[in-house]
């Protein structure tokens, strides 16, 4: 036993100390923390500088007159998009000079808009999607409302508040003693989700790291040297756990980071979720117009904006957090022992890494296929999928991270866990014994049936 953890001193030492590890650890978290905030950032920065968009109304559908008498454009102003009618112009005029009018589009609408339903947007560069859906939406909305006039719907204005509907679907969890707690889907489905992806990310890239390290070790002869002193079993063991904790350390490190870039990041950008805004009020909107619409936001869609963020924060009392902590460091380490075991014997039964794709297909595709079944699982945390790849070991470090969120039953939690270590076990077993003879050997193509006669063989 001491010598085992001598071993995976080294191991956790020379790794730790390695630049490759402290930069890594790093920049980690500065990539993960710039992820959180530079799409919000961004999103808020958005595009400032100013559109005027010219505005040729031949059905005058979206041209009203103000209080001089001038003609304007109905369509309202948002933003840094400004909206300009033009009288007598034709477009063959303002196609001429386009250049030098400082428009940054001109907005045809056709006569026949109630027939053909499409208008053009005519500019010398290509018209960003923001610009292009606004004036669909407002088109579609405005359009809609002459229809409904000319069917005689009396009233309008009332009527498109009172039809006008947003259901916001909040669920409530019932514990065993029969406790009320606000729950929410979506933010269960998101821990779900990144618990399980981080545990395949994180089994793959630490365990390619003992399959490398047994490599070198075996090309460079060290192992013969090691292995006079120490078992292969303890070896192999030693070195597992070493690069688990490696992993466990970094993972702690990029999460403690990560938080602290992340807040202090966002507090010195002065970010905030960006929240999407309406294009218009469309029902304070004259049909025929004198008066184009002010505003840009719905009072309505404000205030349910604020009760959905009121419902997540909330929910997260519905959420397990410490099933689902503790679920995820015991996972997180025997599904490494796992799968690291496996990494060992393909690197002790190779000499370089280009002949490990052969053993690798095997020990990818259970992982793989968890990361695939997550959709489903997440769909059916309580299905028969769910349940029996949640107890298969080599795919229920992923797929029973997913059911955790869900608040899956201990006893199948339990039951997971036995059955992973027992296969653990035996894995490991077969390991060791494939790993004796492997280590040793050089120059020698191997396959599965060498592979089997390794593991047949005595002491």
């Amino acid at each position: 036993m001491n010598k085992i953890k001598l071993i995976i001193r080294r191991e956790y030492l020379s790794r730790v100390r390695k630049r490759s590890f402290i930069i890594m650890s790093v920049l980690g978290p500065v990539l993960f923390a710039a992820m959180l905030i530079v799409p919000t950032y961004l999103a808020n920065m958005g595009d400032k500088e100013e559109k005027k968009i010219a505005v040729i109304d031949e059905s005058m559908i979206m041209t009203s007159y103000d209080m001089d008498g001038n003609q304007v454009s109905s369509i309202p102003d948002r933003d840094y998009m400004k909206f300009v009618s033009l009288k007598d112009t034709s477009l063959d005029m303002i196609r001429k000079n386009f250049a030098e009018t400082g428009y940054y589009a001109v907005l045809y609408i056709p006569s026949n808009i109630f027939n053909s339903e499409k208008v053009i947007l005519y500019s010398d560069q290509q018209p960003s999607l923001e610009v292009t859906n606004y004036i669909r939406d407002v088109m579609e909305q405005q359009i809609e409302d002459m229809k409904l006039v000319a069917n005689n719907i009396e009233n309008l204005d009332q009527i498109l508040k009172e039809i006008k509907t947003s259901i916001n679907v909040s669920s409530i969890k019932w514990t065993r003693d029969g406790e009320a707690k606000k729950s929410r889907t979506e933010l269960i489905m998101g821990i779900g989700y990144a618990s399980g992806f981080l545990i395949y990310m994180f089994i793959f890239m630490y365990g390619s790291m003992v399959m490398r390290g047994v490599i070198e070790e075996k090309t460079s002869r060290v192992v013969e040297v090691i292995v006079s002193s120490v078992k292969p079993f303890q070896l192999m063991m030693g070195k597992i756990i070493g690069v688990g904790l490696v992993g466990l350390t970094q993972f702690l490190l990029w999460v403690i980071l990560t938080i602290i870039l992340a807040t202090g990041a966002s507090y010195a950008l002065g970010t905030q979720p960006s929240v999407n805004q309406a294009p218009m009020d469309i029902q304070g909107t004259e049909l025929f117009g004198n008066q184009p619409a002010q505003e840009t936001l719905n009072t309505t869609e404000n205030e349910l904006e604020m009760d959905f963020l009121s419902d997540i924060f909330d929910s997260f009392e519905s959420v397990p957090v410490v099933k689902i902590v503790i679920s995820f460091l015991f996972f997180f380490v025997f599904g490494f022992l796992i799968y690291g075991s496996l990494f060992a014997i393909v690197g002790s039964a190779v000499d370089s890494e280009t002949d490990t794709q052969q053993f690798m297909l095997p020990i990818t595709i259970p992982a793989i296929l968890g990361i695939v079944l997550m959709g489903n699982v997440m769909t059916n945390p309580n299905g028969p999928i769910a349940f029996w790849f949640s107890l298969f070991p080599l795919t229920s470090p992923i797929v029973m991270m997913v059911r955790v969120a869900f608040d899956v039953p201990v006893w199948e939690l339990l039951l997971s866990g036995l059955i992973l270590i027992a296969t653990i076990i035996g894995t490991v077993w077969v390991a060791a014994r494939i790993y004796r003879t492997g280590i040793l050997m050089y120059g020698k193509k191997v396959s599965y049936k060498e592979l089997w006669k390794w593991l047949k063989y005595k002491n």
